[in-house]
């Protein structure tokens, strides 16, 4: 006897619910990791597989790192950043997914802070109430035992932010650390370290995992090195742990450039300036005034390259070998072969490593976890 086929398929749609509450019950009790089979994935072609809060800046359970020199009017941006998300607002043409919540950790300066996104939201015309919480003081994120306290300071905030009924609903997600300096500094660290800066990292993640959903959005706020060329000052481990950096250059005219993105294509993504506004006047008749991001739009601007640097015979060639491995790069030893096969090195081996750290010096290169890559002005 053969079974009609609509029947098979509304014995299998009965079934599976049933089959999955097995499962679900018996990983529940597993004692390895959590993990997620192949057929359980999130699609990508899929609206939502990724959850943004502004289109192609900032998704949920990423984090980004932003970075420029002194006055390259990082925390400007990121007060501006932390309005328009809190308002629902677009943010410099990228689309903005509703409104949510913001948690500012003011490491230095809070006052600053709280006037920079005060005087934004009066330029963009905001007078009512804004769901962003400024948490002023030292945090230090080296230690794991101040996770709980970082899970513990959002989700109280939260709760201000939804018994207010104008921002019911409003969970954060933005959670902003101004500087990650200070972050490492905090706990006796040294920017230098992988080691400190992993710490760090580390402890950035369980904060995510114990706000579950895949956590807030996560923005970093650095310093470029003294070649702002090389990107962020100290170990390039802050380049392999961000989902998304962003480098800021420029003078009167400031540039966002994406200089690493997981999923995303590196390079220029909007332009803007500064603006100075008055408070009114101190006590001496002083104008008391903040530096914050102008509504002025300026079109994405791409910073003049520098002359290029000077290259020995060998370091062209093993630049050219590495440009030639594209994105994926190379491990050390599979560059060094290359190296030995176009006669670098046979003669004096310290001459692979003379290349490799002189174009590295230059800027031309970078490497993490053993593994190199052209950096993309090169």
């Amino acid at each position: 006897m053969t079974v009609p086929e609509h029947v098979v398929e509304r014995a299998w749609q009965i079934a599976q619910p049933i089959l999955n509450s097995g499962r679900n019950q018996r990983r529940a009790k597993a004692k390895g990791f959590a993990f997620k089979l192949f057929h359980e994935f999130d699609n990508p072609a899929e609206e939502g597989s990724k959850a943004h809060i502004i289109k192609k800046i900032f998704a949920w359970g990423e984090t980004s790192a932003w970075i420029g020199p002194p006055g390259s009017l990082k925390s400007s941006l990121l007060a501006d950043a932390a309005v328009a998300v809190a308002s629902g607002s677009d943010w410099f043409g990228y689309k903005s997914k509703g409104p949510v919540s913001v948690v500012y950790f003011a490491l230095e300066r809070a006052d600053l802070v709280e006037r920079r996104i005060w005087a934004t939201a009066a330029r963009r015309g905001i007078t009512g109430r804004l769901p962003i919480a400024v948490v002023p003081g030292i945090v230090d994120l080296t230690k794991p035992g101040s996770v709980e306290k970082i899970v513990a300071t959002i989700r109280e905030a939260e709760v201000e932010f939804l018994e207010d009924e104008a921002h019911e609903g409003d969970y954060v997600g933005l959670a902003i650390f101004d500087t990650f300096a200070k972050l490492v500094a905090a706990g006796g660290g040294d920017e230098d370290k992988a080691s400190h800066q992993g710490a760090v990292f580390t402890s950035i993640q369980r904060v995510k995992d114990q706000l579950g959903g895949g956590g807030p959005h996560v923005a970093l706020i650095g310093h470029t090195g003294k070649d702002e060329s090389r990107g962020a000052r100290g170990s390039n481990a802050f380049l392999g742990d961000a989902d998304l950096m962003v480098t800021l250059s420029g003078d009167a005219v400031k540039t966002a450039t994406v200089t690493k993105a997981n999923d995303a294509p590196e390079g220029p993504i909007f332009s803007f300036k500064g603006e100075v506004c008055e408070f009114g006047a101190d006590e001496d008749g002083d104008p008391i005034t903040i530096n914050i991001v102008s509504s002025e739009e300026v079109s994405a601007q791409v910073a003049s390259k520098p002359s290029e640097p000077k290259l020995t015979a060998n370091q062209k060639t093993m630049l050219a070998m590495l440009a030639d491995a594209g994105a994926a790069g190379l491990f050390t030893k599979d560059w060094d072969a290359k190296g030995r096969d176009a006669g670098i090195g046979t003669r004096r081996r310290a001459d692979l490593t003379d290349a490799r750290t002189g174009l590295k010096a230059k800027g031309l290169v970078r490497e993490y976890s053993d593994k190199w890559h052209v950096n993309r002005s090169s």
